[in-house]
């Protein structure tokens, strides 16, 4: 949505959704224990709900429910590929909403639209209005006429400062590629549960850092025994960060609408299972918007 917006110069705003879990209706019967404070009620007595709480398993299902019904009765249309997608197309305007639980991205070419859509859900739900996109779920946003750039500066520094790796020694590349990773008999790594949040830190930053997606994805296979040599090619990444911690994704406006990918993969690459692995990436002209490496 992002290469789209800036090849087509559309805006982009963000929005928040106060209180979202408590806007759900509920159609089933749930009861409560009357909350502490309350004295006016009999004993063996107790509350049943008419709407959503926060704690409840259904609470987040109720307010996807709710969103999606109004935004379909004011003529927005749900995508069948990506259902937190909305998409609203007149004959002189085409919205599209992005909707990750209470946080909406809004993209489009009308103002009108956006205040009227904006209008609507602070009326139902009551919203905050951070107008342009700039942070969005520990992703950076910074526009210009010629460009949009999206990054986790902040969230890679805050890694490396959790991780004690904000004072290492920078590396260029973020594995070795003399070393190919496999289930070595050198001595198990003590610690697991850290190698498991570090990977899963990592996957996380891949969201828009392609360049480690491979190491990464390689070190994620050893998350229940994984070794010291495991550890060390994890801090690599670590320090390879430490280099790069501003690297993202440029989104230039000047660009053509079109598709294009590349592929690639290796020959039985896997010393553990013989198995193959392959990369691709794809652009919208060019703006790179999808890639992954899998075994």
């Amino acid at each position: 949505m992002i290469a789209l917006a800036s090849i087509n110069k559309w805006h982009i705003h963000q929005l928040d959704v106060n209180n979202a879990f408590l806007h759900g209706d509920l159609q089933e019967d749930v009861y409560m224990l009357v909350p502490q404070g309350i004295t006016t009620y009999k004993p063996n007595q107790v509350c049943k709900l008419l709407k959503s709480l926060y704690g409840l398993k259904q609470a987040s299902m109720k307010w996807y429910e709710k969103l999606t019904s109004l935004l379909l009765q004011h003529y927005y249309s749900q995508s069948n590929i990506d259902h937190s997608l909305f998409i609203k197309h007149t004959s002189t305007s085409l919205i599209v909403l992005l909707v990750y639980v209470d946080d909406v991205i809004v993209a489009g070419d009308s103002l009108e639209e956006f205040q009227s859509i904006k209008n609507i859900l602070h009326s139902s739900f009551q919203i905050k209005d951070f107008s342009q996109l700039k942070y969005f779920l520990g992703l950076e946003v910074a526009h210009s006429s010629q460009w949009i750039f999206l990054w986790q500066r902040k969230y890679c520094l805050d890694l490396l400062t959790d991780i004690g790796y904000l004072a290492s020694k920078p590396v260029s590349t973020p594995s070795d590629p003399s070393f190919k990773l496999h289930s070595d008999n050198s001595a198990p790594y003590t610690d697991v549960p850290s190698y498991r949040r570090l990977i899963g830190r990592l996957i996380y930053l891949t969201n828009i850092r392609p360049d480690i997606t491979f190491a990464t994805q390689q070190l994620s296979q050893f998350l229940t025994s994984p070794t010291e040599k495991h550890y060390l090619a994890e801090t690599r990444i670590l320090r390879y960060l430490k280099k790069r911690p501003g690297q993202g994704l440029f989104f230039p406006r000047q660009s053509p609408l079109f598709l294009f990918g590349f592929s690639n993969a290796d020959w039985v690459g896997c010393l553990d299972s013989r198995r193959s692995i392959f990369g691709q990436c794809f652009f919208l002209g060019n703006s790179l918007i999808s890639w992954r490496t899998k075994k």
